[in-house]
């Protein structure tokens, strides 16, 4: 067992891609939010359908390079998404030539409903953190043990988060209560569903992204919160640096 205190380098070949299409992905769940989509006897909204990728991602952040660049990420896609709002309400203001007939119809969809906004917004920075937490401290308790484990329980948990403040706060007392019920029921169910379908490879990922970053970070020391902005990880606290374990 190495007990050294050197800090592991920053330098990374896939991380930056990783966050990349998280912010990507939250971008693109925002969007679709707006539009309502009915699959079966099931309503829910069209982010729903993409959303649970931004968890996969994260998942995968966490379980390799730790909850401090989750926690950048989580940030990232958040300043992104209010410059993405921010811009699209600044052009939908600005006067529209008489040459451009689908301006009308631009602005109509960029025209987001407020409780929409405040929705994601609050629903965001509760659940993602959430899932990364429970990411990082089931990984400590298990020993690194149980990875598939670890990536449904996180989504699980977070994902009820998630699913309960985004359907009370933008969708509560617009539809019956009991359409409202099946609607986060089933945004929750698809969250789940997706991240149990896509275990296969969200694992072997993580499996891989280890050998080829040597990085399994144990978040031993780690200030957990939002607010924290140190991001630098120890020698000890890479796994394969000190001790091999069965995943």
């Amino acid at each position: 067992m190495i007990a050294s205190h050197n800090t592991l380098p920053h330098s990374t070949k896939v991380l930056w891609f990783l966050v990349m299409a998280y912010t990507v992905t939250i971008l693109l769940a925002n969007w679709f939010d707006i539009r309502m989509v009915q699959l079966g006897p099931f309503i829910t909204d069209a982010g729903t359908l993409i959303f649970p990728l931004s968890f996969i991602l994260a998942d995968t952040i966490t379980e390799v390079y730790g909850y401090k660049e989750t926690r950048r990420a989580i940030w990232c896609g958040f300043l992104f998404n209010l410059l993405f709002l921010g811009f699209g309400a600044l052009v939908t203001h600005l006067p529209s030539p008489d040459v451009a007939p689908y301006n009308r119809e631009f602005d109509r969809l960029m025209t987001i409903e407020w409780r929409i906004i405040a929705a994601s917004i609050v629903s965001y920075l509760c659940a993602e953190p959430m899932n990364a937490y429970v990411m990082a401290k089931l990984k400590l308790r298990w020993q690194g043990k149980h990875m598939a484990a670890r990536f449904v329980s996180s989504t699980v948990l977070a994902s009820i988060m998630d699913t309960t403040l985004f359907t009370t706060i933008a969708f509560y007392g617009m539809m019956p209560n009991h359409v409202l019920f099946t609607v986060a029921a089933t945004m929750w169910l698809i969250k789940v569903a997706v991240e149990i379908v896509g275990l296969p490879f969200s694992v072997r990922l993580a499996r891989y992204l280890k050998r080829v970053e040597r990085r399994d970070i144990f978040d031993r020391h780690t200030q957990f919160g939002l607010l924290h902005w140190e991001a630098e990880y120890q020698t000890e606290d890479n796994g394969l640096l000190w001790e091999p374990h069965n995943e």
